[in-house]
């Protein structure tokens, strides 16, 4: 005789399971349209600069074009790999109520450089890439990894957040959180063009 399970039973069992969300179609294309921008932007920005214009710096102890630039492709593997181990994590649906920032709101915190933040020396710019070059495609060939991996990843990533000094993010706002930072950066590498002294050619 078949065994019928009663709606009582699967009740309590959907109940106390965790359900799996994945991304919705409009959070993919965000997204991806927010780190194909800083991606292009990046490359534009670097476009045409000499030698003596990516390694320009406005002070002593600043960092030049070349050395942001560096960070940003440092960071763009530190910070996906924050996001991996967020994931090893169980997921917990009760914490998203400790997510406060909105995902704009994050990009627009992490962007605006009124606040300047010393970065970790695992950050920091060492020349780790043999040429700037061989930085530039690595920073392409992780980026395009990244856009895919969003494109098709059933990974819960709003059910898994992470503490940072500024607050609680979730893992899909650490994708943001990437995007947002190489615009920082860009926006650093440009204040270092619009100094008087830059050497225009």
């Amino acid at each position: 005789m078949k065994k019928v399970i009663s709606p009582i039973v699967l009740l309590a069992v959907l109940a106390f399971g965790v359900v799996k969300s994945t991304l919705t179609d409009a959070e993919r294309e965000f997204a991806v349209k927010e780190m194909t921008k800083s991606h292009d932007h990046f490359l534009n920005t670097l476009e045409g600069l000499n030698e003596a214009q990516l390694n320009y710096k406005v002070t002593d102890d600043s960092w030049s074009i070349a050395e942001c630039a560096e960070h940003i492709a440092i960071s763009e593997n530190m910070i996906f790999g924050m996001l991996q181990g967020t994931l090893a994590k169980e997921p917990d649906p009760s914490n998203r109520s400790e997510v406060k920032v909105s995902d704009e709101g994050l990009i627009a915190m992490i962007e605006d450089r009124s606040n300047r933040v010393k970065t970790s020396e695992a950050f920091e710019p060492s020349g780790k890439y043999g040429s700037f070059e061989e930085m530039v495609e690595e920073f392409k060939s992780k980026r395009k990894e990244h856009i895919e991996y969003v494109k098709s990843t059933q990974d819960d990533l709003r059910n898994h957040n992470q503490q940072l000094p500024f607050g609680t993010v979730d893992a899909y706002q650490i994708l943001l959180f990437m995007s947002g930072h190489t615009e920082r950066h860009i926006k650093q590498m440009e204040e270092v063009m619009d100094d008087e002294d830059f050497p225009m050619d």
